[in-house]
């Protein structure tokens, strides 16, 4: 008898220790998400196409939530300068297809060319987050707007030729959209891609992130990811550590970055097009959100917080909509996209002081 109690108030234990884990509010938005999944065959929503376009949204962004870990580990915050590592990624894909680059290795060209954009990039806007400690997020958020203002500019200017991505009627600069068929479309989603009826898995885009999502976690278990964490913990013990606070920054500023320059370009393969000019504005919002929905704090992560924040963000902001249309039979889609998605953004962000 006293040993069933024991079991009993082991298992007690267990459901506890999971719900302080896990939290109220991500049970709340995980039940939310279950209800629109019930409710979505009721309503004359196709379900196995809904949890595609999900896992489809999930696959196109756990990347650029995954490059906010490095600078939530190393202290920096969260990475409001995301569309810096965005512009990298895009001049990469606009530039793997200047030179003619088709199909896969179009793909593979395009994190090849973005790379030293990136570390060129995050290597500025680390030395200048260097510089300016306590106010990162400010800072960084000025950063990525301001970059991406700029390049609007340069988007015109910059000498561009290739006849699918110039304007047609003036010869010069790069239009708004650019198809990305007979390039890098579908390049990881078209990978062992597992159809089965209308539910369709992107099975190449999610060893994709798995593979990256591994080397992140390998890389923070090493020395210099493990002083990343130190120096994000205690910066003041890290020094006294002998740890170049200043070095490990620079560093997680630059993979950061990186990762967002890969996380845009792997977007864009499932996407199927290339957005410029003021298209990557306000990328850096859902990103964020999705890492802090997940259970993320400004100095704390881990890639559990990437994947579940993720799934449960766009799950929301994928099925509130298609739900609501069919239940009101009217097409709001965009308003009520528009209302969750930044509803979800204001809630995630008032927990940014969560441990």
């Amino acid at each position: 008898m006293s040993k069933l109690v024991q079991e009993k108030l082991t298992f007690k234990e267990r459901l506890q220790n999971f719900y302080k884990s896990f939290g109220l509010p991500r049970l709340i938005i995980a039940a939310f998400l279950l209800v629109l999944y019930i409710a979505a065959p009721f309503v004359n929503c196709d379900l196995p196409t809904q949890i595609t376009n999900t896992i489809n949204r999930f696959s196109w962004n756990c990347v650029m939530v995954l490059s906010m870990v490095p600078m939530i580990h190393s202290g920096c915050g969260l990475n409001f300068g995301l569309p810096l590592g965005i512009v990298s990624g895009l001049l990469g894909a606009t530039l793997s297809i200047e030179f003619g680059f088709t199909g896969f290795m179009s793909f593979v060209m395009a994190i090849v060319i973005a790379t030293p954009f990136a570390i060129v990039l995050g290597g500025g806007y680390g030395a200048l987050l260097n510089k300016i400690k306590g106010g990162e997020m400010m800072i960084a958020t000025y950063v990525g707007f301001s970059s991406v203002s700029f390049m609007c500019m340069m988007w015109l200017i910059l000498p561009y030729h290739a006849a699918n991505m110039v304007w047609a009627y003036a010869g010069t600069g790069l239009r708004t959209t650019i198809s990305l068929e007979g390039f890098y479309d579908k390049a990881l989603a078209g990978i062992l891609q597992i159809n089965i009826g209308n539910l369709s898995i992107p099975t190449g885009t999610l060893i994709f992130f798995a593979i990256l999502a591994f080397g992140m976690w390998a890389f923070l278990h090493t020395k210099t990811g493990t002083a990343m964490t130190a120096v994000g913990s205690n910066p003041t013990f890290a020094k006294a550590a002998g740890i170049n606070v200043d070095r490990i920054r620079l560093l997680s500023v630059i993979l950061s970055t990186w990762l967002g320059a890969i996380g845009i370009l792997v977007y864009e393969q499932g996407f199927g097009f290339i957005q410029l000019y003021m298209a990557p504005f306000n990328m850096a919002l859902p990103a964020v959100s999705a890492i802090l929905i997940g259970g993320a704090s400004v100095n704390k992560a881990s890639i559990s917080n990437v994947i579940i924040g993720t799934f449960l963000f766009q799950g929301i902001v994928t099925m509130t909509p298609t739900v609501m249309n069919s239940m009101i039979h009217m097409d709001m889609s965009e308003v009520i996209r528009v209302i969750v998605s930044n509803g979800m953004i204001l809630y995630a962000l008032t927990r940014k002081s969560e441990a």
